[in-house]
Order: structure tokens, then sequence, then C-alpha cells
């Protein structure tokens, strides 16, 4: 191998792909090395099992045989040779899966679903890595195997439970890893170590082949350098899997919105006292502001509620349905923090584990409904960053304290993306997360990497500057037809589940030619608007939304307009032309002109302390 082109720490996928792709670099050269340098390498907390010759050699023969099948075209197989790690609770054949317990080991005899989809394209598995034990944990220092430390600061948590697998991608071990994500594992380490950290919607990406923390909430997540790398190896992973009972079909890919972008952000922020915390997050919110984002506080307590649910309630009880077994036999064989939180099952009975759902289903359509006609929640990732010595001497109420902005995602069916947001001035990483409606994954993407692009961080802890050349993302919602909605349809509103429900997925926000007039209709439930051209002059923009309605659903969602509504074509302030709804001239007579509001929306803000929504219209 040319030693102009040994991998650095620091290289993205699309480095490796250029150096494969050129031919300067070959998959026998890399394990070899890697194969020596884990050998003769210092003791490292991250890793709890590394490459050897034995693995090294079946995976080239796996390689081998894939490059062969697509008769050398590396092209078809996108992450040929790109080392990666997982956590060890998800199964790799040939390697034995842990959770950080000796005593739990087994050996699995296949990879667990993401795993094998990673090897398909071409991935190769070089080591497993450690966590908080059974994932139960943000900080990282729950593991007979060591704490894992900041790759900044040694003497600083990396944040868990998927601690080993964000310092490996800190420090350029490896371009991307898997980690899981139940109550913030997959972004509180990507904040304390400056990486990207993908937390999908759940169902996206197979938890088959996972040792579970909580089954109905857990999420297999990635942490890259960069977003365009995560997204790709999401994207890789991702898909409804059969085996998974907890797998859904993924809906369309949605873009994020052009202009404006709508960040929600909490109306109350706890940083415990942390200044420099609260000062990295009040500058991100500055700088989404000069990237042209309004900015709108909004109600976290509901948010706030649900996230103390996932350890102040019954979710307890499916940690412990993980390691029930072993606390029955051998519980002292279980990390004594961990250990304690499990056996906090027995205090919840099945009556108990109901009523938290139902508040749970509450407080999630609570936090659904607040969150629509945004594109984001904009939060801190974790609240402030705490040293190893004092999380060993304050293990509980102190990882409690980090999840106060991610607990919540998983419970509420939300989608997030963690992202770099500044070194501060202790050499700290502080870092931000967006959070979104479900199936909003690919719409974070194009945020965060917007957002990345801007930053003039280091990739990790490299010390290398982000490249010009990226992968691009994948282009949004394949198959579909650009609707403009007005009204009823808008997001949030009572007629926006006949899109949603079809896969429909929101592109865009903005503003129609300033030649229509809106009206508010008369007689109509819900509440509708019309919206029709004028040609005489004295029309206005009107805000709408652009949504992408999958094709195979199209024709059923027109079916259900009713008159005096129709889908006709609108021309938008830009000049482009898209179908949308338009109003029959004759409904218009005893219709209320609402013009000057701009829009629907605007319409019933300004007029809802006036009369109940079901009369706007009259």
């Amino acid at each position: 191998m040319s030693t102009t082109c040994f991998p650095s720490p620091g290289w993205t996928i699309t480095d490796w792909q250029a150096a494969y792709r050129s031919g300067r670099l070959q998959a026998r050269d890399v394990l070899t090395a890697l194969v020596a340098a884990h050998a003769k390498g210092a003791a490292d907390t991250a890793w709890i099992s590394r490459l050897d010759a034995a693995r090294s050699d079946a995976l080239l023969t796996d390689l081998d045989a894939r490059l062969a099948a697509v008769d050398g075209d590396l092209s078809r197989l996108p992450l040929y040779g790109i080392p990666f790690a997982a956590k060890d609770n998800i199964d790799v054949a040939g390697w034995p899966t842990t959770a950080a317990c000796p005593e739990f080991a087994y050996q699995p005899a296949t990879d667990a679903t993401v795993v094998a989809r990673l090897r398909a394209a071409g991935a190769l598995v070089v080591g497993k890595t450690n966590l908080d034990q059974f994932a139960t944990g943000l900080v990282g220092t729950r593991s007979p195997h060591g704490a894992v430390p900041c790759a900044f600061d040694s003497r600083y948590v990396s944040g868990g439970s998927s601690s080993g697998s964000a310092s490996v991608v800190a420090r350029g071990l490896v371009p991307f890893a898997l980690g899981t994500d139940t109550a913030g594992s997959g972004r509180v380490p990507a904040s304390f170590n400056n990486i990207v950290g993908l937390k999908p919607t759940r169902g996206w990406l197979s938890s088959h082949g996972v040792v579970p923390a909580c089954r109905t909430v857990d999420c297999v997540s990635v942490f890259a350098l960069t977003v365009e790398d995560a997204l790709l190896v999401a994207d890789i992973a991702g898909g409804y899997d059969a085996a998974d009972a907890y797998s859904r079909p993924a809906l369309a890919a949605a873009a994020a919105a052009a202009a404006p972008i709508r960040l929600a952000v909490p109306d109350t922020l706890e940083f415990f006292g942390d200044a420099r915390a609260e000062a990295a997050f009040r500058a991100a919110m500055a700088r989404w502001q000069e990237l042209g984002a309004e900015i709108v506080p909004i109600d976290f307590a509901p948010f706030s509620e649900l996230a103390a649910l996932l350890y102040q309630g019954p979710w307890v009880a499916e940690r412990f349905a993980a390691a029930e077994i072993l606390l029955a036999s051998r519980p002292e064989a279980v990390h004594p923090v961990v250990r304690g939180i499990l056996e906090g099952a027995v205090r919840y009975s099945a009556a108990d584990a109901f009523k938290a759902e139902y508040r749970r289903a509450e407080l999630a359509r609570t936090i659904q409904d607040a969150l629509a006609g945004f594109d984001a929640l904009l939060v801190p990732t974790a609240p402030t960053h705490y040293t190893i010595a004092a999380v060993e001497a304050d293990p509980v109420a102190l990882n409690s304290r980090l999840g106060i902005y991610t607990n919540f995602t998983n419970l509420a069916d939300l989608a997030a993306l963690a992202l770099p947001a500044a070194l501060r001035d202790d050499g700290l990483p502080a870092g931000i997360s967006l959070i979104g409606l479900a199936w909003c994954d690919h719409a974070l993407a194009r945020l965060g990497a917007r957002w990345q692009a801007g930053l003039a961080l280091p990739l990790g802890a490299t010390g290398r500057p982000l490249p010009a050349e990226r992968l691009p993302l994948p282009p949004a919602a394949p198959a579909t037809i650009r609707l403009a909605v007005v009204g009823a349809h808008l997001s949030g509103m009572p007629l926006n589940p006949q899109l949603t429900s079809r896969g429909a997925t929101l592109a865009e926000r903005c503003r129609t030619a300033p030649d229509y007039r809106l009206y508010a209709l008369a007689d109509t439930v819900p509440a509708k608007p019309g919206l029709a051209r004028t040609e005489a002059g004295g029309g206005a923009a009107i805000e709408v939304e652009l949504w992408d309605v999958p094709i195979a659903g199209f024709a059923t969602f027109v079916a259900e307009v009713p008159p005096p509504l129709g889908i006709g074509t609108l021309t938008l302030e830009d000049g482009r032309q898209v179908k949308g709804f338009i109003c029959e001239p004759w409904a218009l007579a005893g219709a209320r002109d609402i013009t000057a509001y701009g829009g629907w929306r605007a319409f019933l803000a300004g007029t809802a302390t006036a009369a109940p929504a079901a009369s706007l219209a009259a």
C-alpha cells in the first residue's frame, strides 16, 4: 500500500471511497495494519473486543466474495473496505456479545440486521465497543471494562451508554460506528465528543439482533464525523425488517424547509449552573437566526414530564427483563449502579404500566401537536458536562440530569440529530440537537448539513477540518406530486392526517405569487379557507406549505376534497407552479376576505380569542 494513501485519523467515507476507487488503497493492507495496531496498542477502554488475524482473514474472504458477485464494480458496494465498530449489545457473527457484562456473554450465530446490511454494502466490522452495562446510563462509566473518557479531556465522561462507539469515531479510528439510543445514548456521547449522532425514527433501523434495554422504544443509532456520512450509513442499514416486531415501513423522506426555517426552543432552559454550556447554546440560537431561522419558545413542561417517565415510571421493568435471569442467578455480576436501577422494577404493577402508557400517549400527542408547523425543536444535547470523578461520587443524580433534553424523544416517537456546536473556552465540546416528528430524518439531516458546513470546527478530536467535498444528501420524496396546501391541511391542522396517513411529507414553507386573495368560507367544518387568484390587482402573497404526496395515494386524497374546493395549479412567489387548493367562485360571495392576515394560520391566531375555531369562517 502506498504510504501517501495510508488512512489518517479523520478520514470520512468520501475519503475512503476515493482511495479505494483510485486503486491507491487495498482492503488487505488496511486490515493488516489494524490487526497490528490492535495487537501492540495500549489499553483502550473504548474497546471490548478488537480485530485479530483470524477475524481479519474471515472479513477478507467475505469481502472478496462480495466484490466478485458485483463483477468488481465498487459503485455497487458503497462501503467497500470501510472499517466500522459496533456497540457490544449489537450482534456480530464471530464476535461475542456481552452488553458489557462478561457473565451475560453469548456467541451469536448471525449478524444483527443492521450489521448484515452494512456488511452487504462492503463495510468491515473491526471491533465491539464499550458501553454502560446493559445500555443503562448516559455517562460511560458503568462498565467492568472501565470508564471511557471524553476524547478531549480524560477527566471528563464520554457520555453513554454508547461511550466506546462515540470515542473511536471522535478519535478517527473508524469513520462511523453503531450505537443504540433509548434515552439519549446515541446523542449525549456525540455531544461530548464533537461528532454527529443520528437517532432515527423508531422502527427505521431494525433492532433484530440487539440486546434490548427498553425494547418498545430502543433505536439503533449512528455516529459519524459528518451529517452526510451518518445519513448514508442509516440509509444503507435502515429499512423494514420482518424479523423485528417493532420495525415499520418508512414514509417518504422529507426535504428540509427552504425558508423560513422555524425552530422551536424550550421556554425554560436548565444548565445546572454551567455558564459555559448556556453561553454555547445561546450562541447557537443566535447563529441559527443568522442563517434565517425563526426561533419560537414553546411550553417545555410536557417534554419534561415525559422525560421523567422513562426512569421514574414502569419502563424500568423493560430494562429488568433483559437481565432478569442473570439478576436472579448471579446478581453480583451486574454493575452495582445498574443493578440498583434494574431492581427498582419491583415497585411497579401491571396497572402502573398501563396508567403510565396512557399518560405517555397523552403527552406524546401534546408534544407532536406542539411541534407541528416547526422544522425542529432545537435543544442543547446535554445541559452540562461532568467529570468522571463527580459522576462516580453521585452516579444516579448526575446521570439523570444529562437526559433532560433527550429522554422524551423515543417515548414521543420523534427523530433526532445531535450536532457539534462549539468548543468551549475550557476545551470541551458543546452540542445541539434537532428533534422532529417521526420520519423527518432526512429533513433534519439537510438542516444539520447546512449547520455543520458553516462551523469552523475540527472533525471530532482529530484536528482535521471539515472537507469541502462530501457525500451528497440523497434526493427527497421520489415518485410524489408536490401539492400546495393553504388551510385545514397545514401542519397541525385538523385535516393534515389526510396527508400524513398517505405518507406525504412536508417539503417547504413558502408563499404564493402576490396576486391571490384568501377567504374564510362560511359553514365549513372544520373551518376552511378559499384561495382565489385575482386579475384586477389588490392581491397579496399567501403563506402555503408544499407537501410531497406519493403518487399511489394522490387520487384517493383528491377524492376526499369536498366542494367548493378543488385541486388546480398555483403560482408561487418565485414563479414556480405547483398543484394546490383552489376554490370555486360561487362560494366566495358570502365569505370573509382575510387576505390581510397573509395566511390561514395567522388568521386563526389573530381571531382565536374572539370566537371558537368552528365558527371562525362565519
